[in-house]
């Protein structure tokens, strides 16, 4: 980020085709995905795109071939944008696999914007009664995060790991201890530990910590592939650890007895389903999932980006357009 890569500009944004919704941005959050394809981490699908793929926003005109919405609907954006519908994998219920996928802000332009078009079918319905910087971070933190949760096979009241503590993560465990789960964190940065106390973790300690009692199941959230067999190491026989992370730096050798025997599982999560995303909306509004959120103006997405990068962001960072 020292680098600046973001440049602010104008774009003329056509009018909504087919089952295209034109949405005006209320909020927008701040996604560590977002900083990967800002630094490089993740190679640009298409030059120049706008980030951005936790949109919250009003529709303000739509395409001739969808009457799903209407104008003035308040509609969400997340990071599946499109899938061929047709593959194995998308017949088969896990469109996440779908080899054709499109992502917002990826391979259109994302919600660091004023306006954006997002296919009607991938468009969440949202609550009125919720603001748009709490409903932001739901919409690829919150997501992710539940699609995660539900890889580990958590029994009922199990021990859950959770290694680092951003927005995913905070979000991920607020879901996790309405569910009956006993949460143990691990993570690098004070404000983070901090936060997992406030939000009721029965331990939390430094990132490679080791947690006082074997855990059933652990989430790696940080992008630290050093993570991987602490995380091995600490879950008991049967347990499994979930990488939540589209990019992650390089694992380093494990031992098939130290990190693999004894039927413990090592899984990751690619992206997300609709179903995905409509089940976590539901469950928030149950539960009343609530993110500790940092808002930054729309025009300081650089700073948030480099705040992220710097570990000065405790919770959510969420982009507010004033209008």
């Amino acid at each position: 980020m020292s680098t600046r890569p973001l440049v602010a500009t104008e774009k003329r944004m056509p009018d909504p085709a087919g089952n295209e919704l034109l949405v005006a941005v209320e909020a927008c959050g701040v996604c560590r995905t977002d900083l990967h394809l800002a630094e490089g981490d993740l190679p640009p699908h298409h030059p120049r795109t706008t980030p951005g793929h936790q949109v919250v926003g009003r529709v303000v005109a739509a395409g001739s071939a969808t009457d799903r919405f209407a104008v003035g609907d308040r509609v969400g954006a997340a990071w599946l944008r499109g899938t061929c519908g047709e593959c194995r994998w998308c017949r088969a219920g896990r469109e996440n696999l779908c080899p054709t996928s499109t992502y917002t802000g990826w391979d259109a332009d994302g919600g660091f914007a004023e306006q954006l078009l997002v296919p009607a079918p991938y468009a969440y319905r949202l609550p009125e009664d919720v603001s748009a910087t709490d409903l932001a971070p739901l919409l690829c933190a919150g997501i992710i995060g539940y699609r995660a949760l539900r890889r580990t096979n958590l029994p009922a009241g199990g021990r859950l790991g959770v290694y680092g503590f951003g927005s995913s993560a905070h979000l991920t465990a607020q879901v996790a201890l309405a569910q009956g789960a006993e949460l143990f964190v691990a993570s690098r940065g004070e404000g983070d530990r901090a936060l997992a106390r406030r939000l009721g973790a029965s331990w939390v300690g430094a990132a490679a910590d080791r947690p006082p009692v074997a855990l059933d199941a652990a989430i790696v959230f940080a992008p630290a592939g050093d993570l991987v067999p602490v995380a091995l190491e600490a879950v008991g026989p049967g347990g499994t650890v979930v990488l939540a992370g589209i990019h992650m730096s390089t694992i380093p050798a494990m031992t098939y007895h130290d990190h693999l025997f004894l039927e413990r599982d090592l899984r990751s999560v690619t992206s997300n389903t609709r179903r995905d995303g409509e089940e976590l909306l539901r469950l928030a509004g149950r539960i009343e999932i609530r993110p500790k959120v940092t808002t930054y103006g729309f025009e300081s997405a650089d700073r948030a980006l480099a705040d992220l990068a710097a570990g000065r962001i405790s919770g959510s960072a969420v982009l507010a357009v004033e209008r």
